[in-house]
This record gives C-alpha cells, structure tokens and sequence, in this order.
C-alpha cells in the first residue's frame, strides 16, 4: 500500500471526510504552488525538528505563505511548553531523514501531520499555528508529495483526537 493509500484509507475507516488530487511531485512550497488548486483552502508548511539532546520531536505547522524564525520559534516553544511543567526544548535542530523515517514513517519533502498515523506510540508534539483555527479548511500533502488532501477544520480535528499524539496551537508569527 503506498502512503496516500494508507492515508486515505485511516480517514476512511475512521468516518473522516475530505477531498484530495494528484499532481506532479512538489516537494518545497515553492514547486507545490504550481500544483495546487484554488479550492480556497488554507495551504500548510509542515517542519519536523528535534530538540537538542535528540529525545524529543515536534512537528510544526502553519501557512505556507509564511516564513519562520528558528530562534523566534525556540522561544515560543520554551514558553508554551514550560508553563505546563514541561522540559524545555533547548536548540532546535531540523531533525534528520532517519528521524523522519523513524518517528513518522516519512521522506524528506512529504512531512505533513498525517505523518502521526505511524508515530504508534505518539513521540512527536504537535504545534500549529493559531490561524490555522480560522481556516474553514485546510490542506496537506497525504505523506507524499505527489497529492493534496483537503480537510475541513471539524474534521481535522477530529484526526487529531483519533491519533492520540499531544498537540496545540500556538502563535507563531
């Protein structure tokens, strides 16, 4: 089965609703905006790190119209994750193609949240950007960068209860 399948199959199984398509590969934004459609969805960058000690992973999520500062990004990390008695994540490194592999069952170029399916026993934190709440609908690739799922905010939500694996979202610009 390849990985879309195993997308679209946990979604289905799990009553989730959404849309996808098949494009040519994008693996950056830039080579995935040639491809997406205008279905007015909000469009996610998706960045896999690792702390600095290698024993914790985040996986971060938010417009992809939108750049991020790593140290900037640290910053809100330590705090959100520090006013709820947590360790917080030091440096942040990317983390690498055998971590990605590892914790979301990922190549480089595919991270997308639907990556958590594999993290069976929920390593990875997620954090996406608060305006990613205001979306009616959202979109990423289905763990390959050759497709795009569409996925209403209601029903993204309701993936992230199933998956199990800790989440919030957090202002990130």
């Amino acid at each position: 089965m390849t990985r879309k399948e195993v997308v679209y199959n946990f979604l289905q199984e799990n009553g989730i609703e959404f849309s996808n398509y098949d494009h040519p590969e994008g693996k950056t934004i830039e080579e995935a905006k040639k491809w997406w459609k205008n279905d007015g969805s909000i469009h996610c960058k998706n960045l896999f790190f690792r702390n600095h000690k290698g024993n914790k992973h985040y996986l971060v999520c938010f417009n992809c119209d939108y750049d991020l500062d790593i140290h900037s990004l640290e910053a809100t990390l330590k705090a959100a994750l520090t006013s709820k008695g947590l360790p917080a994540p030091g440096k942040l490194s990317f983390a690498s193609a055998e971590r990605m592999e590892k914790y979301l069952g990922l190549l480089p170029g595919s991270v997308s949240p639907f990556g958590l399916i594999n993290d069976k026993e929920n390593h990875v934190h997620l954090f996406l950007d608060e305006n990613l709440q205001n979306a009616e609908t959202l979109s990423f690739h289905p763990n390959d960068c050759t497709g795009t799922i569409v996925i209403s905010q209601e029903n993204f939500k309701k993936y992230l209860s199933i998956i199990g694996n800790t989440f919030e979202f957090l202002k990130l610009y």
